[in-house]
């Protein structure tokens, strides 16, 4: 197939100033997600969506193509199949499939891309794929409480009755670390999550998401007590 990234990335962030250069283990959070793509190899082209010049200085020096995002499009509500579409309908060449490569998801593997490509490859009805997780089982949709006016009552109360342990409980998933989408899906005005959709399926914590100074200490303590491995990383150091 036809691929290239899209590494989604504004200088905008409320939770961390310029939270797509934070240096996690030492290292541009940004770095993370770049170079397990570069190292996956397949992909055409490599892109990062930035409005940001110190963004686009470290593409360079990655060896990342860097495409100016228009300002109507640097909101916090902007959705990313928006800017994903903008991007396809302005530059030549349109590929048969856009992954998505975020730098808040600096756990992602060169296996994960890979595997996730080739599942799109096998399926060519697929008009998206995912990585997907487990779900814990305190966050399963049944567990799940709502609070008014100082009160707590289950959402699915009448569910959870029936399936108040894990072993009752139909396994729900969460969302992974990748996304990948048919272009003609995004350009007929689809999301990312156009359906039908693949799935892999990665471990936890491979799927976590980094948006807090508590989320970016923790990733620190994943890295430092060698629970995570990140071979290209290594790689590249």
């Amino acid at each position: 197939m036809k691929t290239w990234a899209l590494i989604p990335a504004r200088g905008g962030s409320k939770s961390i100033p310029l939270k797509n250069l934070v240096p996690l283990a030492g290292v541009p959070l940004l770095d993370y997600s770049a170079r397990a793509a570069q190292a996956a190899g397949g992909f055409e082209r490599i892109l990062c969506s930035t409005d940001d010049d110190r963004i686009k200085a470290r593409c360079s020096a990655l060896g990342v193509e860097v495409d100016h995002r228009p300002a109507e499009l640097c909101g916090d509500d902007v959705p990313v199949a928006a800017v994903a579409r903008e991007l396809l309908q302005r530059v030549a060449g349109t590929p048969e499939v856009v992954v998505l490569v975020q730098p808040t998801s600096p756990f992602l593997r060169v296996d994960h891309i890979r595997q996730l490509l080739d599942a799109m490859a096998r399926s060519p009805e697929a008009q998206s794929g995912q990585t997907i997780t487990p779900c814990p089982h305190n966050f399963h949709a049944w567990n799940q409480r709502e609070f008014e006016a100082g009160k707590v009552r289950f959402k699915f109360a009448a569910e959870r009755q029936t399936a108040y342990n894990k072993q009752k409980k139909p396994k729900l998933f969460v969302f992974g670390n990748l996304v990948a989408a048919r272009a003609d899906a995004l350009l007929g005005g689809a999301s990312f999550f156009a359906e039908p959709s693949v799935g892999i399926e990665v471990a936890y914590p491979y799927n976590f998401d980094l948006d807090t100074q508590a989320d970016r200490a923790l990733a620190e303590a994943f890295l430092a007590g060698g629970l995570i491995e990140l071979p290209h990383m290594q790689a590249a150091s």
